[in-house]
């Protein structure tokens, strides 16, 4: 029997609902909108009128999607460039796993340094909040400018680390 790689996989990572790797899901119309607002999901609409669902969902418990069988159309649709890599056979199951926990893990350091530096709000995308703190963080005091330091530079290597291992396409040879 195959392994269900999208199983084994997705319901550990999670990450491209959480907000790590991207602000919002571009919805199919306003009737897609509509069936998720009436599941108690918010949309908007960005400044081409296109109809946005904001990352992270508020469906995501832990790893795994409370409206899985009425998700997104975009959701149902994206494979990460890791998943990809796996069902190609380029990278086992377990380094892909490997793979998730670490990103994971460096997820949760930036989360943890955002608190450190006063960001507490978990509503925003993590490059968002990331962002934001940066923008204020202060001029003076050593010890806040190496914790906003600490911050730019775990956002920079879980960047590289999120562009590198699930939405970069594989370079041919």
């Amino acid at each position: 029997m195959p392994i269900d790689l999208t199983a084994q996989l997705c319901t550990k990572c999670a990450l491209c609902c959480d907000g790590s790797l991207f602000a919002d899901v571009e919805l199919a119309d306003d009737a897609e909108a509509d069936r998720l607002e009436a599941l108690g999901l918010d949309s908007e609409s960005d400044d081409a009128d296109i109809r946005l669902m904001p990352l992270p969902c508020a469906a995501l418990k832990g790893t795994r999607c409370g409206v899985y069988a009425h998700r997104p159309g975009t959701c149902r649709s994206f494979e990460c460039r890791l998943l990809k890599d796996a069902q190609a056979g380029l990278v086992t199951p377990q380094a892909a796993l490997t793979s998730i926990a670490e990103a994971r893990e460096r997820v949760r350091n930036v989360k943890a340094l955002l608190v450190r530096c006063g960001f507490t709000d978990a509503t925003l995308p993590l490059r968002e909040r990331c962002a934001e703190a940066l923008a204020h963080a202060p001029v003076k005091g050593v010890r806040a400018q190496r914790a906003y330091a600490a911050l730019e530079n775990a956002m920079s290597e879980l960047d590289w680390l999120l562009e590198r291992t699930f939405l970069a396409r594989r370079r041919s040879k």
